[in-house]
């Protein structure tokens, strides 16, 4: 059993990686972009509050890391024998757990936000992505990655579930919940029949 962000679809890259990658931390990665959840959320809800426009622009502000070898190998960092770039780092302050039941994510990881935006400052670079919504496509893009509106709803219920091994004790944080409302309220265009489950 390990961490790993799932496989995703995009209609730009075809497959790429997208989740959570530390149950301590609540950053995110969308295969080369790096961000955290409280901000995805925000942004996610502020886009949903605007499902109506014409036409939905906005900037959204990410790490970005280049090469594989500054992001790390997160197979070895889990099982403790090669800790590189960005991931290594991250694993040796907050190691994989040895209890199978403490695989959950923690929904207090904001708490260490500076801590991670401090060691990812080593690795990578903060860039503006522009960010759009077509509703006449129904598309989505996110800098250079582009996604239709059901695969765009699949990275929110991730998210949502907090990912795979979900939540601890299921206790979502406020930001998780806030970005659904806002999502539940204005489910149209690109957030329409969106279901986010239990």
């Amino acid at each position: 059993m390990t961490v790993v962000p799932l496989s995703f679809d995009s209609l730009s890259h075809g497959t790429i990686a997208f989740g959570f990658f530390n149950i301590e931390s609540d950053m995110l990665l969308c295969d080369r972009y790096f961000l955290f959840a409280d901000k995805f959320c925000t942004n996610a809800g502020d886009m949903a509050e605007n499902a109506g426009e014409q036409f939905y622009r906005a900037s959204w502000r990410v790490q970005v890391i280049e090469t594989a070898e500054e992001i790390g190998d997160l197979m070895g960092a889990i099982h403790g024998v090669r800790f590189t770039g960005f991931l290594g780092e991250l694993y040796r302050r907050f190691p994989f757990p040895q209890q199978p039941a403490e695989f959950k994510q923690n929904p207090e990881g904001a708490q260490i936000q500076p801590l991670v935006t401090e060691i990812i400052s080593r690795y990578g670079k903060t860039q503006e992505i522009a960010v759009a919504v077509d509703p006449n496509t129904m598309e989505i893009e996110l800098g250079a990655y582009r996604f239709n509106h059901l695969q765009f709803q699949e990275l929110l219920k991730y998210v949502w579930r907090g990912g795979y091994p979900r939540w601890k004790n299921e206790i979502r944080p406020a930001y998780v919940l806030e970005m659904k409302n806002k999502v539940l309220l204005n489910d149209t265009g690109v957030f329409s029949d969106i279901e986010f489950g239990d």
